[in-house]
Order: structure tokens, then C-alpha cells, then sequence
């Protein structure tokens, strides 16, 4: 049982305040999480979006047999292997979960999951292979199974001990589940398992994603009657970032004074808490404040120097974000390549290059490599200033470094391209990333349509959309959205047209945007009863959810009639969105929402108006009686 240990809850480091813009590089949150081991080509034919439409590959959720219900786990299955069927200990079972617990460490939880159903298949899981299983199924966040997993182990006759309830709290707690992993928390004691610290701290965490701090706080106290579970400094600092999370930083410092209280010393990892809740309210002055109050006690470490820059950055004051960088230097903290990287952007975007100079030449003297991160920055920068030659130098200097692009790269290179105008050298880089042995994604492609379609080049567009398919890349809403708009830019509505069938046979919906692209493009050419029957379709398909939605609410019931969806204008940024709001009778709306539409350039919504009889150019159409459809400017 030595190895089991590794499954014990632990608190996890902090997240890093940075994030890229290109590269999201994902870290887990300080908290509560299972360790995962349980040992330890240009110029081709045309292509008409109608030759497309029927062999797309659909979107659609493939479901295999054998995950249906309980065949999932295969209970009660017949073993061949004798020393299973005896009830041993299976050396192939013990290997296998070990294999299992080395993939999750590897964050390779799909594969490890796939190791369990081979062994299924000849071999009864034990505990521990359960557990692991557990672990991995939380880490895809396949909470489905958690029910059933926890009933196969009760089928196979196997009894439930501390790490495998610690398991299952865990995975209830992230799936937001907090009230299922209470009840596991119950049957715990029930079953005279030991609670241990590491119990109530993954049941505080539950608490805090389910954004209920209170009772995160009487479970604090119910600790300190519990003589082999008394909290430590991972739990308060759990305690102080649920709070941080709920906005409550008075609370949050009364946990760190009950902390001193309990002879605990707050640390690094609390302060760095609290620098980043203030950093997220704007008030990124007081988390500097925070470690120069404490300076004499709490020494900041880079996670304290990425939070304070980050903060800065975010509120644009680039004077403070270098200051800090310069006085963390002088008290022996060196920034990470995260915060180069986050200034990077920030002074790239500011177009700030006297301080990115700076920047880099700090960078060069304390010794920090740039990743691919620091040069997809500067290169999205130049490549969105319409300077390729600049863009292109700082690939090239990448690759001198001995770090290879990959496709997110090249989008970057392929946007750079249609901004200069020049598309044909964006979809030149399909070639070369061919020759690198790289996948274009649907951004590559949706970008380099773009330029083509900015270029009223659509056949072009068309043959970017049929590699796309070669490359058994499914187009998205943008792709299609894109394709729309360039139809309408070249005056060719009945292909925008075509381009809705398309996305329906894709499995992709189309939202209001793409039917006002495309009511738009009819417009466009003067012909105003297409675009009316564009919007119709529209109205209609609105018409018939309005009329479902208040079945299921009888509040709304006699409100129906006075329903309207509106398109408009938002003064503040000149976006367009749609609202839906439920008229009280009088005029008035008793609750209304706004969602805003992409832009786009040159986009032009229609003028409507309630009564077409006055305004010359304006489209109504009667509409259902449950709601009307109003667009104005």
C-alpha cells in the first residue's frame, strides 16, 4: 500500500498571472488536486461551395457501445486470468495501474484511461486501479461517470478505503458537484475510514468552486475538533483564495489573522493570494504594497513578481510594471521568461519599442532564453503593423534559436500576410509547414480565406475551403462567416447564400450575424425582398423559441405577446447586438438581454422600423404573433 500514497491530496502552486494572447499555457490553480500516480499548393481548380456541401464531415457526438451505462467498466465480466478469478494479486493489474498513474503524471489522462479498458477485458481492476481511473476521468473532466464507477467498485467487492474517498470528493468538488461530495464526506466517516487534513481541504476547495465560502469556513472550524485532521497552512491558504475568489478580501485577511492565531506564519503563496485579488480589482499598487509592508518577513519569489507586472500591464501603466521589474531585481528576485513575455506583448501593443528595448536587453543580461511565446509576440505585433519584413526577422531569429514554429505560428504569419495584403505568400505557408511535417488548424485556414475574400478573390477562398477539407479540418461559424461576407463583398449573394446550406450540413448553426451577412449581401445589389425573405427565415426560427420558452415558465406566459427582438447600435463602441426583451404591457421591459454581434468591415445593418409606411428604404415583415422583429440604428 506504500505506493497508494502518491494519491493523497496536495495543494497545488499558484497559477501564473500571465497568460498569452497566442499560447494559453495552462497551469493548475493553487488548491486542492490528486496527484496522478498510483505508484509512484496554389493555382488548382476551382471548387463551388455546392460541390462541398454533401460530403462534409458532420459534426456530430460519436458515442461508442461500450462506454453506454455500466458496460463502461465491464463489471462482473469473466476473467481469464486465474490469479483475478482467485481473488490475488494480479502482477499484470499492478502494472498496469502503475502505467496508468506514470501516464496521468505525463498529462496523458485519455490514454491512461484507455490502458483500463484493455485490462478490463482480462483482468479485475483493483482499488487502486479504480482510484487511478477516477483521477483520470476528473482530469478530463468526465464527470458523468463518476456514479457509475463508484457502483462498479461496490459490485466487484471492493471495499472503499481513505484514498479512494478522497478520489471521489475530489472529483465531486470539480464538477461543481459539492452537496454529492458531502455526502461521500458523510460516508466516510460512516464507514470509519480516517479523515485527514488533505479530506476537508479538497471539501473546502468544493465549496469555493461551488461559490459557497461560508460553508468552506464552517468547515474550518469543524476541523479543529477533528484531533487527527487539524488544519494547516495549505488549508487556510485554500481558505484565503476561496474567499479572493468570491471578492471578499476583508474575509480573506480575517483567515490569515486566525492563520497567526493557530502559531501558522502566513507564506509566499498566501501573499501572492491576495497581490493577485487585488491585481484583478484594478488595485495593483496595493499588491505591490503587500510584499514592501512585508519585505523584512516574506520574501517575494517570481509568482509575486508575475502577478505585480501582470496587474500593471493589464491596467496599461507601463512606468509602474518596468519600476517593479527593477526594484524586484534589486532585492535578488529575477523575473521568469512569463514576465518578459507579458511585458513583451503589453509594450509590443503599445508600441512601445524604446521599452521593449529595454525589456529585451534585461532579458539577455540575466540570462533568460525566450520561448516561443516571446517571439510569437513580437511577431503578431509586426505582423498586425503591416511590417512583415520586421515579423519575418524575428521568425527567422526564432528558428536561429533552435525553436520551431508550429501551426499557431504560422497563423500569426498567415494574418500578418493578408494585413499587408499579400495573401498569396499567407497561403504559400501551407507549403512550408507541409515541409515541416505541420498541421494547419482552422484558424491558418479561416485566415488565409480571409485574405483571399479581402481580395474578392473568392474561387481562390473556395480552394483554401476545399484543402481545408483535404485536411479533414472542419470549418467553424468564422470560417463560414467569412466566406459569406467575401460573397457579399463580391456581389455574388446567392453563393452567401449557398454558404448557409453549407454550414447546416457541417453541423454548424447559423447564428444572427450570418443571416444578416447574408441578407446584407442581397441588399447589396438592390434586391430588398431577398433580403427580406433572409430575415423572415430568421424571425421565424426566433418566433418558434420564443413560443416554446415560456411553456417552461408560466411567470412569462402572459408576457409573450409584448416580446421583441431588436438589432442595434451600441453607441459606446458602434458594435451591433441583438436583445430580447419582455415588454410589461405599458411600454416598458420588465427584463432584457444584449448580446453583441462580430464586427466586420464595411458592415451596415439594414434600417427597420415598426411601420414601413414612413421610411422609404426600411423592411417589415408581419411576423408570428408571439414576437416582432425591430432593427434600427
Amino acid at each position: 500500500m506504500k505506493n497508494r500514497g502518491h494519491l493523497e491530496t496536495k495543494l497545488v502552486g499558484e497559477e501564473p498571472a500571465y497568460q498569452s494572447s497566442t499560447y494559453s499555457s495552462t497551469v493548475a490553480e493553487h488548491g486542492v488536486k490528486l496527484i496522478k500516480t498510483a505508484s509512484q499548393e496554389i493555382g488548382e481548380a476551382t471548387v463551388h461551395p455546392k460541390e462541398l456541401v454533401h460530403d462534409w464531415p458532420t459534426k456530430e457526438l460519436s458515442i461508442k457501445s461500450e462506454i453506454q451505462g455500466n458496460n463502461y467498466f465491464a463489471p462482473g465480466r469473466e476473467h481469464s486470468c486465474s490469479i483475478c478469478l482467485l481473488g490475488g494479486s494480479c502482477p499484470t493489474v499492478r502494472s498496469k495501474t502503475k502505467l496508468m498513474g506514470t501516464l496521468i503524471e505525463k498529462k496523458h489522462p485519455q490514454e491512461a484511461e484507455s490502458v483500463f479498458h484493455g485490462l478490463v477485458e482480462e483482468h479485475k481492476p483493483s482499488l487502486v486501479t479504480y482510484t487511478t481511473l477516477l483521477t483520470a476521468l476528473t482530469d478530463q473532466k468526465k464527470f458523468d461517470f463518476i456514479t457509475s464507477l463508484i457502483s462498479d467498485v461496490e459490485k466487484n467487492n471492493l471495499k472503499p478505503d481513505s484514498i479512494f474517498f478522497n478520489a471521489v470528493i475530489n472529483a465531486f468538488s470539480e464538477a461543481g458537484k459539492v452537496d454529492e461530495a458531502l455526502k461521500t464526506f458523510q460516508q466516510m466517516k460512516i464507514s470509519g475510514c480516517k479523515l485527514t487534513t488533505s479530506t476537508f481541504n479538497t471539501l473546502i476547495k468544493g465549496y469555493g468552486i461551488a461559490h459557497r465560502p461560508e460553508e468552506s469556513q464552517k468547515l474550518l472550524n469543524m476541523m479543529l475538533s477533528e484531533p487527527e485532521a487539524s488544519p494547516n497552512r495549505k488549508t487556510y491558504n485554500i481558505l484565503v483564495k476561496v474567499w479572493c475568489d468570491h471578492g471578499n478580501l476583508s474575509e480573506a485577511w480575517n483567515v490569515v489573522r486566525k492563520m497567526s492565531a493557530s502559531s501558522i506564519e502566513p507564506d509566499v503563496v498566501t501573499y501572492n493570494t491576495l497581490a493577485r485579488a487585488y491585481a484583478k480589482n484594478g488595485e495593483t499598487n496595493r499588491a505591490g504594497e503587500i510584499f514592501m509592508e512585508l519585505a523584512n518577513n516574506i520574501c517575494p519569489n517570481e509568482r509575486s513578481l508575475a502577478i505585480i507586472v501582470g496587474g500593471y500591464c493589464k491596467e496599461g501603466n507601463m512606468k509602474d510594471a518596468l519600476r517593479c521589474l527593477h526594484e524586484m531585481k534589486c532585492i535578488g528576485v529575477h523575473p521568469n521568461v512569463i514576465v518578459f513575455n507579458t511585458l513583451i506583448k503589453c509594450l509590443m501593443d503599445a508600441e512601445n519599442m524604446a521599452g521593449l528595448h529595454e525589456v529585451l536587453t534585461m532579458m539577455e543580461e540575466v540570462r533568460v532564453k525566450p520561448d516561443i511565446v516571446t517571439y510569437s509576440h513580437q511577431m503578431n505585433a509586426w505582423g498586425s503593423m503591416g511590417n512583415m519584413t520586421k515579423c519575418m526577422d524575428i521568425f527567422h531569429k526564432m528558428l536561429q534559436a533552435g525553436i520551431a514554429p508550429d501551426a499557431q505560428v504560422y497563423s500569426i504569419l498567415a494574418k500578418g500576410y493578408v494585413r499587408a495584403r499579400e495573401p498569396h505568400k499567407a497561403e504559400a505557408l501551407l507549403a512550408e509547414m507541409e515541409e515541416f511535417d505541420i498541421q494547419p488548424n482552422v484558424v491558418t485556414f479561416t485566415t488565409i480565406i480571409s485574405g483571399w475574400c479581402s481580395a474578392a478573390k473568392m474561387d481562390n477562398a473556395m480552394r483554401i475551403l476545399a484543402k481545408m477539407h483535404e485536411h479533414g479540418v472542419s470549418p467553424n461559424i468564422k470560417t463560414f462567416e467569412t466566406l459569406i461576407w467575401g460573397y457579399g463583398e463580391a456581389k455574388q449573394p446567392w453563393k452567401a447564400e449557398e454558404i448557409l446550406q453549407m454550414m447546416r450540413d457541417a453541423g454548424v448553426v447559423a447564428g444572427i450575424n450570418s443571416i444578416v451577412l447574408v441578407a446584407e449581401a442581397w441588399k447589396a445589389v438592390g434586391l430588398q425582398n431577398e433580403a427580406s425573405r433572409i430575415l423572415k427565415s430568421f424571425d421565424d426560427r426566433e418566433s418558434r423559441f420564443l413560443n416554446d420558452y415560456p411553456s417552461k415558465n408560466s411567470e412569462m406566459v402572459h408576457q409573450k405577446q409584448n416580446l421583441v427582438t431588436v438589432i442595434e447600435r451600441d453607441e459606446g463602441n458602434g458594435s451591433y447586438g441583438r436583445k430580447i426583451s419582455i415588454g410589461d404591457g405599458v411600454g416598458g421591459a420588465v427584463r432584457s438581454s444584449f448580446r453583441h454581434l462580430p464586427r466586420r468591415l464595411g458592415f451596415k445593418v439594414p434600417v427597420f422600423c415598426r411601420k414601413d409606411s414612413q421610411i422609404q428604404h426600411a423592411i417589415c415583415e408581419p411576423l408570428l404573433n408571439s414576437c416582432r422583429l425591430v432593427f434600427y440604428n
